[in-house]
């Protein structure tokens, strides 16, 4: 049964209560307005509950699996280890409920009111919030939607028991022995180099030349040869044409080289990109502008073609990064409280959690030459690093890159052991506009993976301390 409403009044509502609506709720907040949130799942959304938390926490605990399998180099050995996959799995999930009931109550310390349901736009100031038994109203000044994305399924890839989404993957309640991945790129690449190090035949169909494709190929191959030293089949230029799900399994049939193969598995995992959740909001109705991809348009403050309300994350242009749409939303709370915030994506880190890892900021060499920029290179092998050494992790390189002139640091790239972090000191220097010269005068504590940015910039200084020039 529906009930009668009376409209409730709001200043700022914001749709969606992922990494980027919690984070606009809680700024808007802290600047004065009153705030109610809209989530009709759970609060966190995509990256709390069912993607870069989990996967992490999945691919955490495959690395413990694996290096107990495999310290023989340092002198430790293990017998008969065993992974008790639903004990992972319930790990997992409490280490998504403390994020998640951490994000619920962040936001009742900072006196959001949150609601539960689908919200739909009435009219530019007001929206119906409907749940199974009820709907209400709610009236505001000024809205944020962030309402995120969904994994995009194949018309010949149909979810269901054995084709799998990344949230199917992520939830799996034994180990599988085998598993097909349709898409080598991050969310590929990373569930499968999981699984892999939890022993499953990992067979990796990407349809473009590389896999990780929006990385250099100095680095993406580095990811390409562990996968391959841990069993992992990769098949680049390939285009999955169809499933046929068996009793206990699936068979994948692909085109590569011209030629029609198939692979038998006991799932398969599609991972081939995004799309984003704007098309049940009732955005035509109120006048709010979408491109032919559903993407919607906005401007320097995040404000849509309907002055008072706002769009951040994965549903505007941009890569689809949790980190991306918290600044977003940051920015769209301030400019909703009268502040003069503007997008400026100078320095967005990509980071990808492969081994290596591989994080980059800012301008690669290439790019850099294509806008026509003066650049200099400047690279350092992780191989040369005491801390690097002591970890047993010497694979990968830092490159950075800096303008001719006069030394400025525009762009960054990581290939190795801990790149996740270390990208942020790079992110703040191209934010702050320092050149190498001033990283290679910070002291940076030793032994840690930090000084390979000291010592990368000492590169492009022209003055390396532990390679020879």
């Amino acid at each position: 049964m529906v009930v009668g409403d009376f409209p409730i009044e709001t200043d700022t509502l914001v749709i969606g209560a992922g990494p980027g609506g919690y984070v606009a709720a809680i700024r808007a907040a802290q600047l004065g307005q009153k705030v109610t949130i809209v989530e009709k799942a759970n609060m966190g959304g995509v990256c709390l509950n069912v993607g870069c938390i989990p996967s992490k926490a999945l691919i955490s605990a495959a690395h413990r699996y694996d290096h107990a399998l495999h310290s023989e180099d340092m002198g430790v050995s293990a017998e008969n280890v065993k992974v008790d996959f639903s004990k992972v799995q319930a790990w997992k999930s409490s280490v998504v409920n403390k994020l998640t009931g951490g994000v619920e109550g962040l936001l009742k310390g900072n006196k959001v009111n949150i609601v539960r349901g689908e919200a739909y736009f009435a009219d530019e100031n007001s929206i119906r919030v409907m749940d199974e038994n009820s709907a209400q109203t709610y009236t505001f000044k000024n809205a944020i939607i962030a309402t995120g994305s969904t994994p995009i399924e194949l018309p010949a890839f149909k979810y269901s028991k054995r084709v799998l989404n990344s949230t199917g993957a992520l939830n799996l309640q034994e180990m599988p022995k085998s598993m097909v991945v349709i898409g080598g790129g991050y969310i590929g690449t990373e569930l499968g180099g999981a699984y892999a190090n939890f022993g499953v035949k990992v067979t990796i169909l990407e349809g473009m030349d590389e896999i990780l494709a929006t990385f250099e190929k100095q680095m993406s191959s580095l990811v390409k040869k562990n996968l391959k030293k841990k069993g992992v089949d990769i098949v680049t230029k390939a285009m999955a044409k169809g499933v046929e799900e068996t009793e206990n399994g699936v068979v994948v049939t692909y085109e590569a080289k011209g030629e029609t193969h198939t692979v038998e598995a006991d799932y398969v995992l599609v991972t081939v990109g995004r799309r984003p959740n704007t098309d049940e909001l009732g955005l035509e109705q109120i006048g709010v502008k979408t491109s032919e991809r559903g993407l919607i348009e906005i401007d320097k403050q995040c404000r849509t073609s309907v002055k008072n309300i706002f769009a951040i994350g994965d549903i505007v242009e941009g890569p689809p990064l949790a980190h991306k749409a918290s600044y977003e939303g940051k920015i769209a709370a301030e400019a909703i409280s009268g502040h003069p915030a503007e997008i400026d994506y100078l320095a967005i880190p990509a980071v990808v959690f492969s081994e290596p890892e591989l994080a980059s900021v800012g301008y690669t060499e290439k790019e850099a030459k294509d806008a026509g920029i003066e650049v200099k290179a400047s690279k350092f092998p992780f191989a040369a690093n005491g801390r690097a050494l002591s970890l047993n992790s010497t694979d990968g390189f830092m490159k950075l890159i800096t303008t001719k002139e006069d030394g400025v640091v525009i762009g960054a790239q990581i290939a190795g052991a801990g790149a996740s972090d270390m990208i942020s000191e790079l992110s703040l220097a191209i934010e702050a506009g320092m050149t190498a010269e001033d990283i290679a005068m910070t002291i940076h504590a030793h032994p840690t993976l930090g000084e390979i940015t000291m010592e990368t910039a000492e590169v492009a200084i022209g003055m390396p301390i532990h390679i020879v020039k």
